[in-house]
């Protein structure tokens, strides 16, 4: 194979690397949750547990998305190291960003894990609460702080002028972190909307990974930002008044 032709091929084998990752992720996630209803808490998982959980959903939801980040930093290694080295580097930055959303876990876990008791000691309240965590998510989809994160995603050229300093044998997996730090901050609020709806919720999943998708790849990705958090205030507002539309901090009644 010619240079021109292996370097025309870069592209699309991280993009059908990565959304084959990704296919896998959301197979076991979907068998994860065979059978488990959107109900409040952490599913009877101890923090291991939901953060092995945790680290699935975000292959699956995130990885379409980083694609034309992996494809270009690839196409920048491509001068300097052969095909097995450029593979284990640009893995290492997947990793490096997984890693980033699973500290993020973290913070999930304790969400959801106090969503849970706050639904079993307090019913009457968690309405209220879920929809102040549906609607400080959709505000921040208008704010500066969820723009300059944006763009940052949306513009992996001016990612890569800053990752040009970065040195040593950890440096892909700083990359990694680097990116998913921004990329945490882009999408935190659409994460935390899965602690109102059910963490386990594949419907909110599936519409989460596509709205992330289309933030960061699509034209209109910013006026759909805008769009998203509008829909999610007015969607907070009718939780007080059914709260099962907050599943994941409404405990519902059994017959």
């Amino acid at each position: 194979m010619s240079t021109s032709s292996a370097r025309r091929a870069i592209a699309p084998a991280a993009w059908a690397a990565l959304l084959a990752v990704a296919a896998l992720a959301w197979v076991l996630t979907v068998r994860s949750s065979s059978g488990m209803p959107a109900v409040p808490g952490t599913m009877g998982r101890d923090l291991w547990g939901f953060l092995v959980l945790w680290a699935l959903m975000m292959a699956a939801m995130m990885l379409p998305a980083l694609a034309p980040v992996v494809s270009l930093y690839l196409r920048t290694l491509r001068a300097r190291s052969n095909g097995w080295t450029r593979g284990f580097r640009s893995a290492s930055l997947v990793v490096g960003y997984l890693f980033a959303w699973e500290a993020f876990g973290l913070a999930a876990y304790a969400a959801a894990w106090a969503g849970g008791e706050l639904a079993v000691q307090a019913p009457h309240v968690t309405p209220w609460i879920g929809a102040a965590v549906l609607a400080a998510a959709g505000l921040y989809q208008v704010t500066p702080l969820k723009d300059r994160c944006l763009r940052h995603c949306r513009s992996p050229l001016g990612f890569l002028v800053h990752f040009g300093g970065y040195s040593g044998r950890w440096r892909d997996l700083r990359v990694g972190l680097y990116h998913g730090g921004y990329c945490v901050g882009c999408c935190w609020g659409l994460m935390v909307v899965l602690v109102a709806v059910g963490v386990m919720n594949l419907a909110w999943m599936a519409g989460a990974a596509a709205a992330v998708f289309l933030e960061k790849t699509w034209r209109h990705g910013k006026a759909l930002s805008v769009l998203i958090g509008l829909g999610l205030i007015v969607y907070a507002c009718l939780v007080p008044w059914y709260p099962g539309l907050a599943p994941g901090l409404h405990m519902a009644q059994m017959s």
